[in-house]
């Protein structure tokens, strides 16, 4: 050891770049220790199966495992609880690092929302047809005092006025206001005066004989 020393002393050109070398190495050292430790390398979780649960449930599970929750999609679905998940990237059951994030695709937590098609002077066949391919359901018919029968003169969604182009929920209860039509007392009218006309015609008839 002290020859090692006297050597360095006597050429300390050599003795710089042997502590630079050393200086270098442990530098390389610290910094993979560091990369290993930020990265997690050689730790592994494996992803929960969370499709099917609601999302409070989801969370807590995949948090549990060291995960990330993030939510990258909703879809709306009446046939399914709000908050439901319905997809999951990655996949489960796969080896992710921990802190990974997981997107969700979930159901969404507000019905969807559907726009108010061109619904007045069409038939009340046919503003129904239109308003159930948009997906709302919930239709009542009502009649009201107009001359044209079958016509739909307006809609109403919890009693305010439904203007075309708005926006409405797709689980709305709307009431179309569909006319009466005049013609079918017109013709009873009718009917009655030629019925009396008909009438005192023949009492005519049988006072002069």
């Amino acid at each position: 050891m002290k020859k090692l020393i006297q050597f360095l002393k006597k050429h300390p050109i050599l003795a710089n770049i042997i502590y630079i070398f050393i200086a270098g190495w442990l530098i390389i050292l610290a910094a993979l220790f560091f990369l290993d430790f930020w990265t997690h390398h050689g730790e592994e979780a494996t992803v929960p199966k969370v499709t099917g649960m609601s999302y409070n449930e989801a969370t807590s599970l995949l948090r549990s495992a060291g995960l990330v929750v993030e939510i990258s999609d909703s879809i709306y679905d009446n046939k399914r609880p709000a908050g439901t998940v319905v997809e999951q990237t990655p996949h489960p059951y796969v080896q992710v690092k921990p802190g990974r994030t997981i997107y969700l695709t979930i159901v969404s937590f507000t019905a969807k929302m559907v726009t108010v098609p061109h619904y007045l002077n069409v038939s009340s066949r046919q503003a129904q047809t239109t308003f159930e391919g948009l997906g709302i359901k919930n239709i009542k018919i009502v009649e009201v005092e107009s001359e044209y029968k079958d016509l739909v003169i307006g809609a109403k969604f919890n009693g305010i006025p439904l203007k075309e182009g708005c926006k409405i929920p797709v689980t709305a209860s709307i009431t179309l206001e569909v006319g009466k039509g005049y013609e079918a007392q017109a013709d009873t009218a009718t009917i009655s005066d030629e019925e009396r006309v008909e009438e005192m015609f023949d009492k005519a008839v049988f006072l002069g004989e």
